[in-house]
């Protein structure tokens, strides 16, 4: 299998703006021909011409990755435009933080698990089969460093980014047993330069909940300290994976890091996390 990204049909989720968006434009300058699709029409049209402008070709389309039946009807309509689908990037994900187990409602955790958990488990399905029948399939799923390392007031995330680890490492596992022709990549991001934890007071919003003083300030920390990484950086570190046919890969020094820390004192690190969100955040507000 060729692991070059030239040539071939690589869809991209949540593309409309952050890591999804730079994955894009990165692919279109390698010579990728792209599928992207998002729920903000508006910056998906944004990044489509961004992406024609490199010289791709692109089709887009809006999606809720969580709606299953419309993942499965995308996937029919992107082989029936571009004849073949070869790649995957299951890249959308919400935050679906800022609140303890015992604060968070119900739904926030309905929609964080529909579109991080779920999202990718409905892409992975609805375009599996076309990427085996390509004969040179890749998927690859984001997770994030809260993949192996959870955090206070993360729970929704947290589980959402475990799960997909499992589920990515399942799939690893049965493409090898079966000998099927797709790789299998999962994605650690660190911090990353994006809008998410923005995101996460206009989710709350959206669900009637009215952001409390601790999670104003704590998206305040995570925007000025702890997403560092240009979206950009991040992007080329992803595909620069996926062309080398890396089973895994992480984004950033503060993923790799996590990752030794956990490895280190898997006991232990959770009373390090904890000293370090007191530090950061305190506990006021709650």
């Amino acid at each position: 299998m060729n692991n070059s990204v030239r040539g071939k049909v690589a869809v991209v989720t949540g593309a409309g703006s952050g890591i999804g968006r730079q994955v894009a434009f990165v692919l279109a300058k390698r010579g990728a021909r792209l599928a992207v699709c998002d729920v903000d029409d508006t910056r998906l049209g944004e990044t489509a011409d961004r992406a024609r402008a490199l010289g791709a070709e692109v089709h887009t389309a809006h999606l809720d990755v969580g709606d299953r039946a419309a993942v499965q009807r995308y996937a029919a309509d992107v082989a029936a435009h571009h004849g073949v689908v070869h790649q995957i990037y299951n890249n959308a994900g919400i935050s679906g933080g800022g609140q303890t187990v015992l604060e968070a409602d119900w739904e926030v955790y309905d929609r964080t698990l529909a579109v991080n958990l779920f999202g990718v488990i409905h892409g992975t399905k609805a375009f599996l089969p076309h990427l085996i029948a390509s004969g040179d399939g890749h998927v690859v799923n984001v997770s994030s460093l809260n993949g192996y390392l959870a955090q206070p007031t993360l729970s929704a995330y947290c589980a959402s980014k475990f799960a997909v680890r499992g589920f990515t490492e399942a799939l690893r596992s049965e493409m090898l047993t079966e000998r099927l022709p797709v790789r299998v990549t999962l994605v650690h991001p660190g911090g990353v330069k994006t809008d998410i934890a923005t995101s996460t007071l206009s989710q709350a919003r959206d669900l009637g909940i009215t952001p409390t003083p601790s999670q104003l300030a704590r998206t305040r920390v995570y925007n000025e300290k702890l997403l560092r990484m240009p979206a950009e950086q991040a992007a080329r570190i992803i595909v620069d994976g996926v062309e080398a046919g890396s089973p895994r890969v992480r984004v950033g020094s503060d993923a790799r890091n996590a990752d030794r820390l956990v490895r280190l004192l898997p006991r232990g690190y959770p009373r390090l996390t904890a000293a370090l969100e007191r530090r950061l955040f305190g506990t006021a507000g709650r």
